[in-house]
């Protein structure tokens, strides 16, 4: 601790030890320097940086597909898989495809998409309500 100085002196005492000056936080007033080998700060700020990035969860996008016509038990493993993506934080996108004459019985699509919400109300929340989009219907939920 030098406390406040001119630049010179300071850059004078950085060379006598053989180190670098180096600004700390230049926003301060005064603006606050240390007097250390700028190569190894580097090192540790990267360091820093990566420790920061490692432990940071990336929130995922999965997806299950569906079609109007499923049968109780598929449901029951698409809901099951749908359970665990949101226990792990991720988001679920649940589409509904429609092959056919399937786009004039879109009420049945709107039933299965009530079903999905009904069970996974527990684990997530509805990010996004089923809207069309071409051929298939989609609704995106997060975790809670």
């Amino acid at each position: 601790m030098r406390g406040v100085m001119p630049t010179r002196d300071a850059v004078v005492l950085a060379e006598e030890s053989g180190l670098d000056l180096v600004e700390i936080s230049p926003n301060a007033d005064p603006p606050v320097c240390k007097i250390l080998d700028y190569g190894k700060y580097k090192y540790e700020m990267q360091k820093k940086a990566a420790e920061a990035r490692k432990k940071q969860k990336v929130i995922g996008l999965k997806e299950i597909k569906l079609r109007p016509t499923i049968d109780d038990h598929d449901f029951a493993i698409k809901m099951k898989q749908a359970i665990e993506f949101l226990k792990d934080g991720d988001k679920v996108k649940v589409t509904m495809r429609f092959r056919g004459r399937e786009m004039a019985h879109q009420d049945i699509a709107h039933q299965v998409f009530t079903r999905v919400r009904s069970e996974l109300d527990s684990y997530g929340k509805v990010e996004s309500e089923p809207s069309f989009e071409g051929r298939q219907m989609i609704m995106v939920m997060t975790a809670k």
